[in-house]
């Protein structure tokens, strides 16, 4: 992924930005030919439509990209990235009447574009062009996010035959070494003596072994805990998913995928915070030892748990990490997981849903969302639906019958397992159904930038 901005000192195409109702007013200012150039081909300044404008010798002089009506770029994120994403080789600059928020969008945008999963072909088509960073612009700040979206997008791609618990770990411990952070990984029957024994339950039937990573970062400030669901793999265990259902299931690590994406940002911007990260990994598999409906597990924190689907493990492992998490003092804690097909039904794939007790964390989150090209939702935690997670025969119901509010019911199961009020839970998809600007078909980070531009905020930084 050649992901750098080119030379400031060098010279540079301009790519001019204009909307489409000030078009003509720019056109009036050009020559007649180049107007005649624009009429023929149709440009109507559409956002994200591009043209080159030819010099004299046959050659690129400049380049025209849309930026639509004001509806348009209410509509679409990145919408200037589909055209920056198609300019021939060599260094450009933007020009045009773009505020600042509008310029980082559009170079954050064209840093994200550059992305390609190569793993597994060589053919990938990486973009030729170079932009130069917009004035008033944080250029470390932008680099910092377009990276970590790479490592997590680069995660939720890799097929499970090539990433599994073993492999996450890798991954997460090479991230650890990377910006010198402390690790500690617990695996196998060593989850019970240490007291994760929904971890051990959720991913003892797969013949690799489930474990718990730990990454601890930075030395000063507010102390931050992330926690990911590693599901590296779903079936859905005895209660086994159709075989549509599994097809996506490679992603349901998106959670812990996400959260590396975030703490990569964290330590790489030295944000001043003591940085905990918690990823539970596992393969929820099926073999004679797998967990089955109706068994009860007594969690990390004492709760026992009726198992009444099998395939609602995920919130069973992030239990005992929230769980460990909440033992120790931390002024945020927050959840990413691929948790529930609820959520998606809710809000779609591009919004990330997240839950939270706190007002002012839900505000800071709101109002960074926006200028972090990364859309949040807030949904509730309802307090009437906690009798649908009480069975009667144990402390909790991992899968309440009946099918309502199922991300709802989720979130406030994991809530119970967490006392500290500064708790944020985010029921991600980690899934780009079709290519879109910035943003190939695929796995995605969703919620992270959001968090990073409100950190400040919700910590005072």
């Amino acid at each position: 992924m050649p992901l750098s901005f080119a030379d400031p000192a060098a010279a540079s195409r301009p790519v001019h930005v204009v909307a489409s109702d000030a078009l003509a007013d720019w056109l009036g200012g050009r020559t007649e030919a180049e107007g005649a150039w624009l009429a023929a081909t149709g440009f109507e300044a559409s956002l994200g439509e591009l043209r080159l404008l030819p010099d004299a010798e046959g050659g690129v002089a400049a380049a025209v990209l849309g930026s639509g009506t004001a509806k348009a770029r209410a509509r679409s994120r990145f919408g200037l990235a589909r055209g920056l994403a198609a300019l021939p080789e060599g260094d450009w600059h933007l020009e045009g009447d773009l505020s600042p928020e509008a310029a980082g969008e559009a170079a954050l945008g064209w840093l994200l574009s550059a992305y390609a999963f190569t793993r597994y072909r060589s053919a990938a088509k990486f973009p030729k062009a170079r932009l130069k960073l917009p004035a008033g612009c944080d250029g470390a700040r932008l680099m910092a996010m377009a990276e970590a979206e790479a490592l997590t997008r680069d995660l939720i791609n890799t097929p499970a035959s090539d990433l599994g618990p073993q492999e996450l770990e890798d991954a997460f411990l090479a991230l650890a070494d990377r910006f010198g952070a402390e690790t500690a990984v617990i695996r196998g029957d060593k989850l019970l003596d240490r007291n994760l024994p929904m971890i051990h339950a959720v991913g003892r039937a797969s013949t690799r072994a489930p474990r718990l990573l730990e990454m601890r970062w930075g030395e000063r400030g507010p102390r931050v805990t992330l926690v990911g669901k590693g599901v590296c793999f779903d079936t859905g265990g005895l209660d086994i998913k159709p075989s549509t259902g599994m097809l996506l299931m490679k992603k349901d690590m998106g959670g812990a995928a996400t959260v590396m994406g975030l703490a990569q940002m964290i330590m790489a911007l030295e944000l001043p915070v003591r940085l905990r990260v918690l990823v539970p990994a596992v393969e929820n598999a099926i073999s004679g030892n797998a967990m089955r409906p109706k068994d009860i597990l007594t969690s990390r924190k004492g709760l026992t748990v009726e198992v009444n689907n099998t395939d609602a493990e995920g919130r069973l492992i992030l239990a005992d990490a929230l769980a460990l998490a909440d033992e120790e003092e931390a002024d945020l804690i927050v959840s990413m997981a691929t948790l529930t097909g609820a959520a998606r039904v809710a809000v779609g794939p591009d919004l990330a849903p997240f839950y939270t007790d706190d007002e002012d964390l839900a505000a800071a989150l709101q109002s960074a969302a926006g200028p972090a090209c990364d859309p949040v939702w807030r949904l509730p935690f309802w307090e009437p639906y906690e009798a649908l997670i009480e069975p009667g025969i144990a402390d909790l119901d991992n899968a309440p019958s009946g099918g309502f509010a199922g991300s709802i019911t989720a979130a406030l199961f994991l809530r119970r397992f967490v006392e500290n009020p500064r708790y944020m839970h985010f029921d991600i998809y980690g899934h780009t159904p079709a290519d879109a600007p910035a943003r190939p078909k695929g796995g995605v980070g969703q919620g992270a930038r959001a968090i990073l531009t409100a950190l400040p905020r919700m910590l005072d930084l």
